[in-house]
């Protein structure tokens, strides 16, 4: 759910009380059409709020935690679990490193690729999923479990909702926002190389059991992409 248009301009004019729209808009790069339209919808989106943050120089976690959807991201003390940070791992880091392993014999890899990646969404949840999790979530939040999968799918999920979704789990809060590119590993206070240092704890056997099990999952992507691709160009043949 956007952010209150009320309780956002609350907000602007709390950390920026001497900056115009105009302003606001030049340092931070959000369009004033874009800002002028959520406001008179009166639903701000948090990419919104996240930028001007950036741009004042403010963590967007402190900005986001003022509002009632995202209580408790202020002082967020609790640690992403080292299932989450391998999560943001990418497959093609992973297989990397078993490579890395099965040549040299060294648990050391080579350094890995920006969070978020392309199924960063799916893999954390996949990560935090005791098999009930989608239940809790939908009964908490009121999204149907089949919503909720298809934004899985397509490798999104809302902020609020990857909120939600981290409270179901009994996780810190910031897992799913910095899994969906909303913050960054360090807005969202993670150690510096935390990810690196949770990917060399993995033994060999579990390392190649992730790795296979990536693989597995691109491959039955790959492979849904291809039969619609097939289906969608014999729709084409048979219009004519």
């Amino acid at each position: 759910m956007p952010l209150p248009a009320k309780a956002f301009q609350h907000w602007l004019h709390s950390v920026a009380p001497g900056m115009n729209t105009a302003d606001i808009c030049r340092i931070s790069g959000v369009k004033r059409t874009t800002l002028a339209q959520q406001l008179v919808r009166g639903k701000v989106a948090e990419t919104t709020l996240v930028s001007i943050s950036r741009a004042l120089g403010l963590n967007p976690l402190v900005g986001l935690a003022g509002f009632e959807s995202y209580a408790g991201l202020e002082g967020q003390s609790r640690p992403p679990t080292p299932a989450e940070l391998v999560s943001q791992i990418a497959t093609t880091d992973l297989l990397r490193a078993v490579i890395a392993r099965t040549s040299t014999g060294e648990a050391a890899a080579p350094a890995l690729g920006s969070a978020p990646h392309a199924t960063a969404v799916r893999n954390w949840v996949d990560a935090i999923d005791d098999g009930e999790l989608r239940h809790r979530v939908s009964a908490a939040t009121g999204v149907a479990p089949q919503n909720y999968s298809a934004q899985l799918t397509a490798n999104r999920l809302s902020p609020e909702l990857a909120v939600a979704t981290s409270r179901a789990a009994g996780v810190g809060l910031t897992g799913g926002l910095v899994a969906t590119g909303l913050v960054t590993e360090a807005e969202a206070g993670w150690p510096p190389g935390a990810r690196q240092s949770a990917l060399a704890a993995l033994s060999d056997g579990e390392l190649s059991v992730l790795a296979g099990d990536r693989l597995l999952a691109l491959g039955r992507m790959l492979r849904r992409q291809e039969q619609e691709h097939a289906q969608t160009e014999k729709i084409w043949e048979n219009l004519g």
